[in-house]
């Protein structure tokens, strides 16, 4: 019998890598972007230290957002495409283009190689900061809301994942028609690393153990386990009800940062001795904001908000059960103590 292929974007990353293992352990063939032949031996070791040998299953293409090479021969015999890669920056870039042109260009540069392949159904990991952003509302958040691009003191970040998404439900209204697109719309991701390469949420996780943070500041977000975004996509892949939805992905009640150390310290214990659940002032955020952009960015926006955000509709209608946020948290503080990324305890 014939597996469909199904091609997944930038697969060195961290939520792509578990939705080809989510593949693979599936019965899928997976065909996977990388933007250079070098990621392509870690990528392999990283699925094989999880358990999975992917062999001549797993195909690679060279392929960058910002080109045209490569697509062309990557969407070629998909049945399905996961968009997942998209560029990230641990700062606020100086030239907002730095996120926005990869995000939304890449975004419909894929979709275009995938609509003439004649792939059925892409699903486009998009993102909460194209929800929740720059328009608060009196509920928790849901996916008829979208983020203001045009929000004065919008980052980058959410204008770049609000773009691409408007770009893509564009794309499949006009020259994409008869491409079907669902979307899935993640707070911030947490769980088990497959390597060492650290997103930004997992980044904060791994600066709270090394204890460089002796303060956290007034500010929450929801969290969600990886393996459970990548397991959406699936859902979000091949059920006939997902076709033009969008789903938000959140484990639960929006956390504090003093709440997610908190979790840190009651899961992890005596590794996480240097976790700090203080909480910063204020005024002294606000203060560091004149010599910080990124202190900048949560001092005029997020400081002090309260928010939330519900994933029922991807409960109801995709059977979707995510793990609870503090599992998620301890799972990415036990990997990387496990990979040797949280550093050393000074005598």
């Amino acid at each position: 019998m014939t597996r469909d292929l199904v091609l997944v974007t930038g697969g060195s990353g961290f939520l792509a890598g578990h939705c080809i293992l989510s593949l693979l352990a599936a019965g899928y063939d997976v065909r996977t972007t990388l933007r250079a032949s070098g990621r392509e031996a870690p990528l392999r070791e990283a699925l094989r230290a999880a358990g999975m040998d992917a062999g001549g299953r797993l195909q690679v293409v060279i392929a960058d957002l910002m080109q045209d090479e490569g697509w062309a021969e990557a969407a070629a015999g998909c049945t399905y495409a996961l968009h997942v890669a998209s560029p990230v920056a641990a700062a606020e870039p100086k030239d907002e283009d730095e996120l926005i042109r990869p995000a939304r260009e890449g975004t419909l540069r894929v979709l275009r190689a995938a609509h003439r392949a004649g792939v059925r159904r892409v699903v486009l990991t998009s993102s909460f900061a194209a929800i929740g952003y720059g328009r608060a509302v009196k509920r928790p958040y849901d996916e008829r809301d979208w983020s203001n691009a045009a929000a004065s003191g919008l980052a980058a970040y959410p204008k770049s994942k609000t773009l691409a998404e408007r770009a893509a439900w564009d794309f499949v209204d006009g020259e994409g028609q008869g491409l079907e697109l669902a979307v899935v719309n993640p707070v911030g991701i947490f769980g088990p690393l497959l390597g060492p390469d650290l997103s930004p949420s997992i980044l904060l996780v791994k600066t709270m153990l090394d204890g460089r943070l002796w303060a956290v500041p007034r500010l929450m977000f929801g969290v969600v386990d990886v393996r459970d975004v990548a397991d959406l996509h699936l859902r979000a892949m091949t059920d006939a009800a997902a076709a033009g939805e969008r789903f938000l992905a959140t484990a639960g009640e929006f956390m504090t940062m003093q709440a997610i150390a908190q979790a840190l310290k009651d899961g992890l214990g005596e590794n996480a001795q240097r976790v700090s659940t203080r909480v910063l002032p204020d005024w002294l955020v606000r203060f560091a904001a004149r010599f910080s952009a990124t202190a900048r960015q949560a001092a005029t926006a997020e400081l002090g908000r309260s928010k939330n955000a519900t994933s029922a509709k991807a409960q109801a209608m995709l059977g979707w059960q995510p793990r609870p946020p503090n599992e998620a948290l301890v799972a990415t503080g036990e990997s990387l103590i496990r990979l040797g990324l949280v550093s050393p305890r000074q005598p």
